[in-house]
């Protein structure tokens, strides 16, 4: 399927959809034009956008991104050095695929998978209700749908190398939406890695864009999924990303965000442990630098006995950045022994920063381990002082103790060449701090 993008405000119209999608699809993307028209914008009496910058949410300049020929692009792409599969979208049209992966396991472009596994995909595909507060985002998402990534790995099928996909937005006030939907099925394992990046028009660097994404991550008995996003749009770009995660019985998942692009970025991951023995990781690295504004909101949804989710969240913030975090920790009843901790932690480089963090709990079952915390500090002169006397500069010893700060995050990842990515792209960002 081929969409086909008109040049305008992705407020006023959807892109159009090409005649060969199922006919179940069309319907999801018109209901969803409704729905967007009708679900009135945020306002500061919502809980969901406490501290949040609704001045952010004016959308009325971007228009659906435009078909790109390659050779209008500017682009380095920094991944893996192996991967099993690796994907380049680029305006969300597809410009590269390239896999190696064991029989059975389905790995295509949602736009083809649309028409050889439309029967699978419907099953799953925005199943999961938004609730984090960007319930009209996420229609307006689901109205100009056209592609993305589908990934399916049948029973007992272990995927070795990561798949990697790039989702690259080009042009003034273009939009892209793309959407990663995930499923493994009992007792298999999968890494997949998101990029988010803006490739620059030749003779401009910061043309302003906007990529609204989406994801849904079906993890079923016994299996594993890993799922890796890293946001290195331009410093003029916005980018609201919303995840929905279903963790079922003795399943795992682990989800970690890397935030280091965008003007302001909005991060919301709703995860529920469905199943006895679930467990879900929650992981996010942030740098804002300069004026950035990242806004990330979470909740962990304890559906069933016996389930464990943790999650941890870091910034380290310079300059007069702004950071907002907001999680719960929801346990139903009946969801007994359940295990949760939520933690978010907040290293202010500078004076001029600001880190709001609000942490819940909900318990409605007994013989329930719940924890949460949050904190926020500055560097000590004692440690900086430290660091001279062994003949450290004071912003190189400012630069090692905020590496050492993000090392508890990437460590939870544990694999060596995630973690290696995760840190080339710390060291891009730190590179770029004066």
């Amino acid at each position: 399927m081929t969409s086909t993008l008109e040049l305008s405000p992705i407020t006023e119209s959807k892109a159009a959809v090409d005649i060969d999608a199922p006919e179940w699809f069309q319907t999801l993307q018109n209901l969803a034009w409704e729905k967007f028209q009708n679900t009135p914008a945020p306002t500061r009496k919502n809980e969901t956008w406490r501290f949040g910058d609704l001045k952010q949410l004016n959308l009325d300049n971007f228009v659906s991104a435009a078909e790109l020929d390659a050779g209008d692009i500017d682009l380095e792409l920094n991944g893996l050095e192996e991967a099993s599969a690796q994907f380049i979208f680029a305006n969300d049209a597809t410009v590269h695929a390239e896999t190696d992966l064991p029989e059975g396991v389905i790995c295509l472009p949602l736009e083809d998978a649309l028409q050889t596994h439309g029967d699978l995909i419907h099953q799953h595909l925005l199943k999961s209700e938004v609730k984090l507060g960007s319930e009209k985002y996420a229609a307006l998402h689901a109205a100009n749908l056209s592609n993305g990534l589908f990934v399916y790995v049948p029973k007992g099928i272990e995927v070795e190398k990561p798949i990697e996909a790039y989702h690259i937005v080009a042009g003034d006030n273009a939009t892209i939406f793309p959407h990663t939907l995930i499923i493994t099925e009992d007792n298999a394992k999968v890494s997949v890695v998101d990029y988010f990046i803006s490739a620059a028009s030749k003779g401009d660097t910061e043309d302003t864009q906007l990529v609204l994404a989406m994801n849904d991550l079906i993890s079923t008995a016994g299996s594993q999924l890993n799922y890796l996003t890293v946001q290195n749009v331009n410093l003029s770009s916005k980018v609201i990303q919303i995840g929905s995660t279903i963790v079922d019985r003795d399943a795992r998942a682990k989800s970690f965000v890397l935030n280091v692009g965008a003007a302001w970025a909005r991060n919301e991951s709703y995860c529920t442990l469905a199943g006895k023995g679930a467990h879900s990781d929650m992981l996010s690295l942030n740098i804002p630098t300069g004026e950035q504004l990242y806004d990330q909101r979470t909740f962990q949804h304890h559906a069933s006995p016996h389930t464990y989710s943790d999650l941890l969240y870091k910034n380290a913030l310079y300059g007069k950045t702004k950071t907002t975090f907001s999680g719960l920790i929801a346990v139903d009843e009946k969801a007994h022994f359940t295990d949760a901790y939520q933690t978010c932690r907040n290293l202010l480089m500078e004076d001029t920063t600001e880190a709001n963090s609000m942490p819940g709990l909900q318990i409605n079952a007994d013989q329930v381990k719940c924890s949460h915390g949050s904190t926020a500090s500055a560097i000590s002169n004692d440690e900086i002082f430290y660091l001279q006397a062994r003949g450290i500069t004071p912003k190189n010893a400012r630069q090692l103790i905020a590496r050492g700060f993000c090392v508890q995050v990437i460590e939870r990842l544990e694999n060596d060449a995630l973690q290696n990515l995760v840190i080339n792209y710390l060291d891009e960002k730190f590179a770029t701090v004066v």
